[in-house]
């Protein structure tokens, strides 16, 4: 298990970087956030997972800042970002979070 469980900072920086370019109208402070969440998260996941997963992972997160922006003109900005987060946040549990079965 990674030692920061690390799927709610993935949702709460895709989510957070948001809502900061939004409520500032600074699009700058959403990399800003990104860039926090996802240094943070990095160093966990190389860490506990190794450099292989990491580079998996940190891709996951930035395609989804990068597939949120077309789907926001389908589904809705806010919903959006909700449905990338959570899939990020999926993601990142599946692979790097969810604990291991040691007993084999």
């Amino acid at each position: 298990m990674a030692s920061l469980p690390t799927a709610p900072v993935v949702a709460a920086s895709l989510i957070g970087g948001y809502s900061a370019a939004r409520l500032s109208g600074r699009r700058e402070l959403a990399g800003v956030v990104l860039a926090v969440g996802g240094t943070v998260c990095g160093r966990s996941w190389l860490r506990s997972r190794g450099p292989v997963l990491t580079g998996v992972l940190l891709g996951t997160y930035t395609a989804a800042f990068g597939v949120a922006h077309p789907l926001a003109k389908k589904l809705g900005a806010w919903p959006s970002v909700f449905t990338v987060s959570a899939a990020a946040a999926a993601a990142t549990y599946v692979l790097a979070d969810r604990p291991t079965d040691r007993r084999t």
